[in-house]
């Protein structure tokens, strides 16, 4: 392993035991370097601004000292050491940049997969199991838990173990029972279709959090579809389709009540600035008329929008479970979609919700990680 001053000083080359080697300009090494001169130790915030570095900024020294690279820079009499792992993971010089259509980490299912509960004391108890768990719902956008405890706002201490909740004009928490006079068809017997939900809200909340406290009625099933696996179905079949989705954005809105009227923009399927699945936005209930597809493409999008419907509507895409008391689930909203078959009213099906973020989801799993594995 060795390293190259190249450029005249504008960049460094390493060069790896495997014949491998990638290239680093010299601003970049100076600006991202994970030095206590440049992060704080305390808190991993840079230190420095773009503005104080030269504009004409070179490497002036570069040597290799046990798992570092030590580094000299014109105008400062400071030396910076770069962890060579570090360097090695934010590579970026490829003579062809990578190509995702997912998001890190991502691994798609379908209604084949097993998806077994964790025991809520588990989670609880064990960073391993709270880890492992939360890992299902970093890969697979889903997650179970059974034998919580069956009391009025339990769902808040599952939340706990991973986030905070977030408040809508719901509340803390919503009651998932049949209503007189519903302001959500949620609220009633009726069987729904695999949905995301509050894609009328922006943001959107990217976590739900469905608890089970009574089960007594006939019927009722939760089913949960990924969404992302649909999406790249989809592209599979028909990538026309797929792109004029992702194209236009559509009109979603909520007025359940005199308080309340929600209205948000955005395609089915958004991409992110590197092409890759960010989310899907299904929810027939809640779509309004298109307005932003040209009169030419309506057609075209409506088929389109066909097909992704059904893809979603699969049994084969489908994961189907029921919730006893005691049991929940929490699922990624930007991902996977969820459904509930329709149920009489013979008994009571009473779960409470609550919504939360992903962000929170991805600190806990970052930190259980670190914890848990030194290579995390």
């Amino acid at each position: 392993m060795r390293a190259e001053i190249i450029d005249q000083g504008r960049g460094v080359e390493l060069w790896l035991d495997d014949g491998s080697s990638y290239r680093f300009h010299s601003t970049w090494l100076r600006f991202n370097a994970p030095d206590p001169k440049t992060i704080s130790a305390d808190n991993g915030q840079r230190l420095v601004t773009l503005g104080q570095l030269p504009e004409n900024l070179c490497v002036t020294g570069a040597s290799l000292i046990g798992e570092h690279l030590e580094l000299c820079f014109n105008g400062d009499d400071e030396r910076f050491e770069v962890p060579l792992g570090w360097l090695v993971a934010h590579r970026y010089d490829f003579a062809d940049q990578p190509r995702h259509d997912l998001p890190p980490f991502t691994t798609l299912w379908d209604g084949s997969d097993a998806l077994e509960p964790v025991r809520f004391d588990a989670l609880q108890s064990s960073d391993t199991a709270r880890f492992d768990w939360l890992s299902d719902l970093v890969k697979r956008g889903v997650a179970r838990v059974s034998d919580g405890p069956i009391r009025d706002g339990a769902l808040f201490e599952l939340t706990a173990l991973f986030g905070y909740v977030r408040e809508t004009n719901y509340g803390r928490q919503f009651e998932v029972r049949t209503e007189p006079n519903p302001s959500n068809l949620a609220y009633t017997g009726l069987g729904l279709q695999a949905h995301s939900d509050n894609p009328y809200r922006d943001p959107s909340p990217t976590v739900q959090v469905l608890y089970c406290l009574e089960s007594s009625a006939t019927g009722g099933e939760s089913q949960v579809v990924d969404g992302f696996a649909a999406a790249m179905r989809l592209k599979r079949e028909d990538p026309d389709a797929f792109a004029l989705l992702a194209q236009y954005p559509v009109h979603f809105r909520y007025a359940g009540g005199q308080d309340v009227d929600l209205v948000a923009e955005r395609p089915l399927i958004e991409l992110d600035a590197l092409g890759r699945l960010k989310s899907v936005a299904f929810n027939n209930r809640s779509m309004g008329p298109l307005s932003h597809v040209p009169y030419g493409m309506v057609e075209a999008y409506f088929a389109a929008y066909r097909m992704l419907e059904q893809i979603i509507d699969d049994p084969a895409m489908t994961l189907e479970f029921r919730l006893d008391p005691g049991q929940a689930f929490v699922v990624d909203n930007r991902r996977v979609l969820h459904a509930r078959k329709a149920y009489r009213e013979d008994g009571v099906r009473w779960l409470q919700g609550c919504y939360a973020d992903m962000d929170s989801v991805m600190s806990a799993w970052r930190v259980l990680g670190k914890k848990l594995h030194a290579n995390f």
